[in-house]
């Protein structure tokens, strides 16, 4: 299919599913894509699976079918799901102190903190007094420590605020006190083996070798058509942010300077905050296996944990943020700062562009990639594009089948009178 002189989209789309080809089309029409791809599950069966662009922000090499990117906090969301499925197995109490699997964290203030707190951006240590280079946050040892050592901003379990960066310390180091493993081992076995993903947390070198991977960087957003209106965050959004102080700014910076995310090395480390690698099937195929099996494979969550992920922990203002927002056990639930498909869904956006949820009514699981980062932090211009298209998908099926509902029952009245 040709969208314009420059960009061929490939893949597939089930029939019914032809709105989220156009929107997924019109995104690289507008000129908002270099390069991308999306993928969506129902009820275990992939109905939609495309891509399109160049494998690179800055190159020319096409996007092939199993192009991986880097998806930045959509991590957080198999991180989550690391700590859920070690509390299934009874090897984790999500009620109990951080301190009791790892007693340096008690330090500081820090006794109450719970591992639910750190799930849900409670935990209060957002921030880094002595922010750590993107060497020293590679090494696992390091950044334990010094999360362990940090004083909370505010009191563990009294407020919440995005752990944008220490999030990776955190659960990384209580996998590793509880299992004994690294937690991109446990993911390369216990998640991305058994259900058939393409989804690294430290990327092997193989798969570098490989040269599936492409590169990343900035794009800027199109200019809106005529007449259309720019969406501008709020002040306090944009004060936040310029404001060298600030929890935000502070919470982003907790690894300074920002790292080089095309570095071979960060992407060799596994920090489970930001740098977790996939395809888009991978982050959509990821989600499906959270809430049902895929192609008879394993099922990640039982019915229990997926009520267990999405049960409202933290709402309202963000201390980091500067917005509302919601979070589940590890995900963001449905909201306005991240919409979802609808208020059941449960899932993780990435800082720029990348997406992936489930929503377990509907049988529904996305994903989507890309190698152009845009300024949205958690709300995605052209993901939520593709969402919307889902949520039509939805809506138009619904309405056929009330009008076979009611020609059924007419049909149904009029035979009980012949």
């Amino acid at each position: 299919m040709n969208v314009d002189a420059h960009v061929d989209v490939h893949g597939t789309v089930a029939a019914g599913f032809e709105p989220v080809r156009d929107a997924f089309v019109r995104n690289f029409a507008t000129g908002a894509e270099r390069g991308a791809a999306v993928t969506v599950y129902r009820d275990g069966r992939r109905v939609v699976d495309l891509w399109a662009g160049t494998r690179d922000v800055d190159g020319d090499a096409p996007w092939e079918h199993g192009t991986a990117q880097i998806v930045r906090s959509a991590t957080k969301g198999v991180a989550a799901a690391v700590l859920l499925m070690l509390a299934e197995r009874g090897k984790l109490d999500l009620d109990a102190p951080v301190g009791e699997y790892w007693p340096e964290f008690k330090a500081a203030g820090k006794e109450r903190a719970l591992v639910r707190h750190v799930l849900s951006h409670r935990a209060g240590v957002p921030v880094l007094d002595r922010p750590l280079t993107p060497a020293q946050a590679a090494d696992p040892a390091l950044g334990a420590a010094a999360v362990a050592a940090q004083a909370p901003v505010w009191e563990p379990g009294t407020d919440h605020g995005y752990h944008a960066q220490t999030y990776s310390w955190l659960t990384s180091e209580l996998v590793r006190r509880v299992s004994g493993r690294s937690i991109g081992d446990w993911v390369a076995t216990e998640i991305a083996g058994p259900a058939g993903l393409d989804l690294w947390l430290g990327l092997p070198d193989s798969e570098a070798a490989a040269g599936r991977v492409g590169r990343v960087g900035k794009v800027e957003a199109p200019e809106p058509e005529s007449g259309g209106l720019r969406t501008r965050p709020k002040r306090a959004v944009v004060d936040a942010y310029a404001d060298p102080e600030s929890l935000t700014r502070r919470a982003f910076a907790a690894i300074t300077p920002l790292p080089d995310e095309n570095d071979p090395a960060y992407r060799a480390a596994a920090l489970p905050a930001s740098n977790g690698i996939a395809t888009a099937d991978g982050l959509a195929r990821f989600y499906a296996s959270l809430i049902g099996q895929v192609d008879g494979g394993t099922r990640l969550f039982a019915p229990e944990t997926v009520e267990l992920a999405r049960r409202e922990q933290s709402a309202g203002p963000d201390r980091v943020l500067v917005i509302g927002t919601r979070f589940g056990l590890g995900y963001m639930l449905h909201g306005a700062a991240s919409p979802l498909l609808s208020p059941d869904s449960f899932g993780h956006p990435g800082r720029g562009g990348a997406l992936g949820f489930a929503d377990p009514e509907s049988g529904i699981a996305f994903g989507y990639v890309t190698n152009g980062f845009r300024k949205s932090v958690t709300a995605d211009a052209r993901a939520q594009a593709l969402v919307r298209a889902v949520r039509a998908v939805g809506a138009a099926e619904a309405g056929r089948a009330a009008g076979a509902g009611r020609a059924a029952g007419a049909a149904g009245v009029g035979g009980s009178l012949d």
